[in-house]
């Protein structure tokens, strides 16, 4: 057993001038690991891109044709974020095939994880903020199709609320959408997920874990999923440019460890996609991304660093 990690060349795809920020980390990330020994290259596998059929079963065809065609208006592009690239819409591709080959990797080993993903602002009919295509959501349909789950619950603990998966599953019984947020973070208007819990501006690690911890179990307990997806972005700390909690990252790796440690006492597998990190300071996005894969091997691997 080996904690597998999808990772690919056009992942660090660069951006044009001006939006290469959110991008260097995947370019960073996997070398930060390897430096740190807390991966080795057998970790990594390079997956393959998704068929569109799968993408189908959540986005629209409409929506997905004219994103595959760059034709996208200026008004869709402008909700993106980016500026529409056929290396962009490939890239998404690939992000998918990693989080669907992360399930598998899951079911057989506990955890699989993708350097990438989380584009959970991902709407069946558009993008927003960065997001082009649901890589959890996507993959959550692929395992309830295939019968290898059959109720699933989603933990998105990035700083913004999982908009865009919490309408894809809005009436979904077998996924249970929780999205733990900022209540003043973007998007400023929210959807409704089957559990939302919003947190005031600045709060920090005592109560952003008791919070969790009081909550988290219980939901387990009631939901009863046999597979789970975990957003891990580390935009919930006090130094993100774009976020308003207050956490440091010996919470947000607390946080990792207990929601690892929590499924793992369960026995319920899990994919983990990384989500959003906007700190100023980009070797603290590294510091905390690294953390959740460190989390990641001493809960399911019994290694310690």
């Amino acid at each position: 057993m080996m904690l597998k990690i999808a990772n690919h060349p056009i992942y660090k795809y660069a951006l044009p001038e001006g939006h290469r920020f959110p991008m260097v980390k995947y370019e960073l990330l996997p070398k930060v690991l390897l430096e740190s020994s807390i991966c080795t290259p057998d970790n990594f596998f390079e997956p393959q891109r998704v068929a569109p059929a799968l993408i189908l079963k959540v986005h629209g065809e409409n929506y997905y044709n004219k994103l595959v065609s760059l034709s996208l208006d200026s008004k869709e592009i402008r909700k993106i974020g980016f500026p529409l690239r056929q290396e962009l819409v490939d890239r998404s591709h690939y992000i998918i095939g990693g989080t669907i080959q992360g399930c598998e990797f899951a079911l057989q080993n506990g955890v699989g994880m993708n350097i990438a993903g989380g584009t959970h602002h991902a709407f069946k009919d558009h993008g927003e903020a960065f997001c082009l295509l649901n890589d959890q959501a996507i993959a959550a349909h692929y395992l309830l199709d295939t019968k290898k789950a059959s109720k699933i619950l989603i933990i998105d603990l990035d700083v913004h609320q999982g908009n865009g998966t919490a309408m894809l599953f809005e009436e979904n019984p077998n996924v249970f959408t929780f999205s733990m947020h900022g209540a003043k973070n973007y998007p400023f208007k929210k959807q409704r997920s089957d559990l939302d819990i919003g947190l005031e501006n600045d709060t920090q690690d005592a109560l952003y874990l008791e919070i969790l911890k009081n909550t988290l179990p219980k939901l387990v307990t009631k939901v009863k999923p046999d597979f789970i997806f975990y957003l891990s972005g580390v935009d919930i700390l006090a130094s993100d440019k774009l976020g308003k909690l207050g956490c440091s990252l010996e919470g947000c790796m607390q946080r990792d460890r207990f929601v690892f440690e929590s499924c793992k006492q369960a026995n319920i597998p899990v994919q983990v996609s990384m989500g959003g990190g906007y700190s100023k300071d980009i070797d603290v996005i590294l510091e905390a991304h690294k953390n959740t894969f460190k989390a990641a091997q001493e809960v399911f691997f019994s290694k310690r660093f």
